[in-house]
């Protein structure tokens, strides 16, 4: 199957493109590098990636910007980004991909799970994976052609979590959170939010 991994130089993305490659070829996008570079936030470049790519099997998107900030110093510049970006972004991957994937393929977004266990700082990132997660789930209800739709939903990253610093005990490893959207691509599910830590085989606490 050929695969459309957007956000594949990242480092869920490269876990992921890892773990499809052997059974699958994989075309990677990224915002400045990749097989096709693609703007989330920019419908035009995201048409211009579907018709350099052509048609595929799956899309997978482990994209999306958006930062953490205190709510009362949030700005509209931090809404727009991940309300334009992490959200419409990933929106608009399937909106504008259907024409794109092969009968019975699917699409794959990227949530997280601070939709449904939000911490302090994470006001825009929650308030746009819970709307991911929502679109998936009544979206799926109406797409046709057999095509599926789901959002994987990441805990924080072990190698992120060390690069920041952070003590990485409570984190699951991108190669573990790969395993999630594996089984988005090759499963037979839709409208579902696949939460990676079901998928890892630990017991890791969720973030």
């Amino acid at each position: 199957m050929n695969i459309l991994v957007i956000g594949a130089t990242g480092t869920i993305g490269k876990a992921v493109l890892s773990a499809l490659s052997p059974n699958h070829h994989v075309i990677s996008a990224g915002f400045n590098s990749g097989d096709v570079t693609v703007d989330l936030s920019s419908k035009a470049s995201i048409k211009d990636m579907y018709k350099t790519v052509g048609r595929v099997g799956a899309v997978v998107s482990t994209a999306g910007l958006g930062n953490f900030g205190s709510f009362s110093e949030l700005d509209d510049a931090a809404y727009d980004l991940a309300l334009k970006n992490k959200l419409m972004g990933q929106i608009n991957l399937v909106r504008l991909g259907r024409d794109h994937v092969e009968n019975g393929g699917s699409f794959t977004l990227t949530a997280g799970t601070l939709s449904r266990q939000p911490m302090p700082g994470s006001v825009v990132l929650s308030m746009a994976n819970g709307a991911l997660e929502s679109f998936a789930r009544s979206a799926a209800l109406e797409l046709d052609q057999g095509h599926r739709l789901n959002t994987v939903s990441p805990s924080f990253v072990k190698e992120t979590m060390e690069v920041l610093g952070m003590d990485p005990t409570p984190g699951l490893s991108a190669a573990d959170t790969a395993k999630a959207y594996v089984a988005a691509v090759e499963g037979d599910m839709t409208g579902k939010t696949l939460d990676a830590q079901d998928y890892a085989g630990g017991t890791n606490s969720r973030v």
